[in-house]
This record gives structure tokens, sequence and C-alpha cells, in this order.
């Protein structure tokens, strides 16, 4: 009963369940970043540009030994659109929260030299 009450232990504190809770955030993030890159950014940018290099089917191309070197391209372009979707995507949620910081702060008490200084003057009065 010892390990039972072990795992329950381990599953119940923060740190497991913060990592379920971004694991599950991470792959539904993951899905929208995908689909962007998919579904809007590779038509609006990549296809104009592989047309202009004459690179119809990129994933196709190969050695004559077999080597799919095209898929791998294909891979590193992917990985480059990807990464900078996300870059663009972090850029813009921090420049919201630098708008949110720079909130100006509520008016800041006396300090605590003030305050003993008004109590002096009160008590020499």
């Amino acid at each position: 009963m010892g390990m039972v009450s072990e795992f329950k232990d381990f599953i119940a504190k923060g740190n497991a369940m913060d990592l379920a809770v971004g694991v599950i955030i991470g792959a539904a993030f993951g899905a929208i970043v995908n689909s962007l890159v998919t579904d809007v950014i590779t038509p609006a940018l990549l296809n104009p540009a592989l047309k202009a290099a004459q690179v119809e089917n990129l994933a196709d191309l190969k050695t004559d030994n077999g080597i799919l070197y095209g898929k791998f391209l294909a891979a590193v372009i992917s990985f480059l659109v990807i990464a900078f979707v996300i870059f663009i995507m972090v850029k813009a949620i921090n420049s919201m929260k630098k708008k949110e910081e720079a909130a100006p702060a509520a008016p800041a008490g006396p300090t605590q030299e003030e305050l003993l200084t008004q109590i002096r003057d009160l008590l020499k009065k």
C-alpha cells in the first residue's frame, strides 16, 4: 500500500500536474502553429519562391543512389518556417506583456523614514 500512496503523492504534486498541463497545451499550440505554417504561410510564401526557383517537387529530389535529399531540404525549410512563426508569435506575446507591465503603478505610500519623521513631529507638538 505504501507504493500506491507514494504514487498518489507524486501525481498530486504541482510539478507533475504542471508538466501534464504544459504537454497538453504544447500539443494544442503545436497544432495551431502547424496549421498556420501549412495552410497559410507555406502557400503564400514558399510556393511562389519554389516556383521562381523552378523546384516544383522538392521532396522528390534524390541522388542516383536513392538518397532523398529533397525530403531533407523540405524538412529543413519547414523547420525554419515553423521556428520563425513561433519566434514572431512569442515576440508579439512578449510585446503585449511589456505593455501590461508598463501600466502606471499605484502611487507609493510614504517611506518608513517619512512616517517616523511625521510621528516625531507629532510627538514634539
